[in-house]
């Protein structure tokens, strides 16, 4: 398992590398698609190596922990023979459903109380035991737990939750050190970078997690409704700090524009719901920018989603189409559309590998965030 940075662009902190996992490489820059239940919503995975040509998804062990729970994945031999996905999987630890049930759990040192969305059954998290969860679901990369604080929230709170967030750290690091891989592979732990928006939380927590000396970094608490120049602000602080020798995953993150300009930063790796969540209702991305497809607009243009060609849905189904689709209440429409916009996020993530490489990122990257945010 390693990480081998092959070119950082000239003009900025862009880079080009390789990731290895127990279950195949990752050409980085790369985007994750979101597959929180073991399954992307909406697509086969056949559609999701063929069309989308994800490298790897992820899942979500608060959600996994829950549905189907962990006497199904472990009989079934982990997650990747339960699904199917003969790829990588990240798991995300189930820190940020803690922060998102603040009506239904109650946090301590010792980790979280909270009650099921499902059948409100009570449980209980702790970093101990969720690194036996996530061995036993069996991703290849693996989250540390750890508090997301909401925005905005105080110094006060934000410097206390960081430094609860980093002792929890040093007892999944210690838990996971004491037990062996269930399903006979090597798994990946990431830590979690938090302090909100103060710069200063910022920097202690990126040098406290450096020097843990994992095999990744991941910045959390970045899509929690703060403004874009936050996010850049607080990325390029702890960029700066994070060994440049590891992969750096931005959580949560964002919008195709997010990503360009943080790859510009130099991050490697993203994930949002944002392409599936958005295509599902009718929200397409494309080189050109954004559109809606249930737009009357819409009704008669028999051009592709987009005419770049970005997609594999570009050569098969009109915006006319589509539209016809989603007015039809066809499943099939936010199908298309979820796959193309994944589609569209891969696309950008490899074109921005392939300028970092050629030497003209910087450029290719200004021309790209005028478009991407425009509506059409």
């Amino acid at each position: 398992m390693s990480f081998k940075l092959l070119l950082q662009d000239e003009k900025s902190s862009a880079r080009a590398g390789i990731l290895q996992t127990s279950h195949g490489e990752i050409e980085t820059p790369i985007f994750m698609p979101v597959g929180t239940a073991a399954t992307v919503k909406g697509l086969h995975q056949k559609d999701i190596v063929n069309d989308v040509k994800a490298q790897i998804i992820l899942g979500n062990t608060y959600h996994l922990y829950l549905r189907p729970g962990l006497d199904v994945l472990e009989k079934a031999g982990g997650i990747h023979r339960f699904n199917g996905w003969e790829k990588p999987i990240l798991t995300d630890s189930g820190g940020y459903q803690v922060y998102s049930l603040a009506e239904n759990r109650k946090i301590d040192e010792e980790g979280v109380f909270f009650s099921s969305h499902i059948d409100g059954s009570k449980h209980r998290f702790t970093p101990e035991n969720v690194m036996d969860i996530q061995r036993t679901i069996g991703a290849d990369i693996i989250m540390a737990f750890d508090e997301c604080p909401p925005y905005p929230s105080t110094k006060e709170y934000a410097e206390s939750s960081m430094h609860m967030t980093h002792r929890w750290l040093d007892r999944c690091i210690k838990r996971l050190s004491e037990t062996d891989p269930i399903h006979g592979y090597i798994q990946m732990l990431f830590p979690i970078l938090q302090g909100s928006t103060y710069p200063e939380l910022r920097k202690e927590s990126a040098h406290y997690i450096a020097n843990t000396d994992l095999p990744g970094m991941a910045i959390g608490g970045l899509s929690v409704g703060e403004p874009h120049e936050d996010l850049y602000e607080m990325t390029e602080l702890v960029c700066d700090i994070l060994p440049k020798e590891k992969p750096r995953y931005l959580m949560g993150v964002g919008t195709p524009e997010n990503l360009l300009e943080c790859i510009a930063l130099g991050v490697d790796m993203f994930d949002c719901v944002m392409p599936t969540r958005n295509g599902r209702n009718g929200q397409v991305f494309t080189s050109e920018g954004i559109m809606n497809i249930r737009n009357k607009k819409w009704e008669k243009d028999f051009s592709p989603l987009d005419p770049s060609g970005t997609s594999f849905v570009d050569e098969q189904y009109s915006k006319a189409y589509v539209r016809h689709l989603f007015q039809s209440n066809e499943m099939l429409g936010p199908m298309i559309v979820s796959s193309h916009n994944l589609r569209f996020y891969l696309w950008l993530v490899e074109t921005a590998r392939e300028k970092i490489i050629s030497g003209d990122f910087s450029s290719w990257k200004h021309e790209m965030v005028k478009k991407l945010s425009t509506r059409i």
